[in-house]
């Protein structure tokens, strides 16, 4: 008896159990996973039988996700680029710029961040401050207004898997609108009254970009977030993710240092003298706390 034919492609849309997947010849199919849990992401190059039951994926390059003590949530799969989008408008939380820049670290992705409405000239310099610890750490920052202008970005995009995260309201979606010529990317205006963007992009979709502009080029547009947990990283591995953290580790005079109240910590001193910025110990120190104790 033979085997039943399997069709292979690539997860280009996630729906909560309901995946659209491009198939090897351009066309597009539904499939679903076995039994109850969602074990796949955008991105994902996967197996598909004739009744679209999605049997399995190829070995990721990597796989960004969240998690907390109850659940994990897939990002994107096999991505090669991390774009954190930000604004001068609505405010963002540079805590959690520092989360995912740990978990793109662990799955050895580069990261730029996208400092989106930067036309709002008023609240320019208050945006430029948040993101100067991230600044000195050698992020790559690329100003732009994706209503205006989304070309700086372009030269970055070429060949590479690029996925948009960020807060809600940072204006991901009229990025990919702005690069993505038909992407139709849903948008919506701010609650201003929070001073909180509302969910615009509810499941996650790959985009292939012109070829023209962006050569072997894709984007992930996600949904955005308001938490980005750490729960999966070992405190050994989110230490790993501070990369300025990197040149002292090993330094202080105790081997399991947890940067606090320690006498000679190298962190610390590093600190001290202005080589790591007080703000990301401040969210180090924050991270290992919650996952000794569950929150987040």
């Amino acid at each position: 008896m033979s085997k039943p034919l399997l069709r292979r492609g690539t997860i280009v849309a996630a729906f909560g159990r309901h995946y659209e997947i491009e198939l090897a010849d351009g066309t597009l199919a539904t499939g679903f996973p076995r039994g109850k849990k969602s074990p796949f992401a955008v991105g994902d190059e996967v197996e598909l039988s004739a009744d679209g039951q999605i049997t399995g994926h190829a070995p990721r390059r990597s796989l960004l996700y969240r998690s907390d003590a109850y659940r994990e949530k897939l990002i994107a799969a096999n991505a090669t680029q991390l774009l954190l989008v930000v604004a001068t408008d609505p405010s963002f939380s540079d805590m959690l710029l520092s989360r995912a820049l740990v978990a793109a670290e662990h799955q050895g992705l580069h990261t730029t961040i996208v400092l989106n409405k930067s036309d709002l000239a008023a609240a320019l310099p208050a945006a430029r401050k948040l993101l100067a610890p991230f600044v000195a750490l050698g992020c790559r920052v690329v100003e732009l207004s994706a209503k205006l202008d989304a070309s700086p970005l372009l030269p970055l995009l070429a060949g590479e898997c690029s996925v948009l995260v960020g807060q809600s309201g940072m204006g991901k979606s009229t990025l990919t609108n702005a690069l993505v010529p038909g992407a139709a990317a849903p948008t919506r205006e701010l609650s201003t009254a929070l001073d909180s963007g509302k969910h615009t992009t509810t499941y996650a979709r790959l985009y292939k970009l012109p070829s023209d502009t962006c050569p072997g080029g894709t984007l992930i547009d996600s949904p955005g977030l308001q938490e980005f947990g750490l729960k999966h990283l070992t405190p050994q591995e989110i230490e790993f993710g501070f990369a300025e953290f990197r040149p002292f580790l090993g330094q202080c005079r105790f081997r399991d240092c947890q940067h606090q109240a320690e006498p000679d910590c190298a962190i610390k001193a590093a600190v001290a003298s202005g080589v790591i910025h007080q703000r990301r110990l401040d969210h180090f120190r924050q991270f290992i706390s919650e996952n000794r104790h569950g929150s987040h």
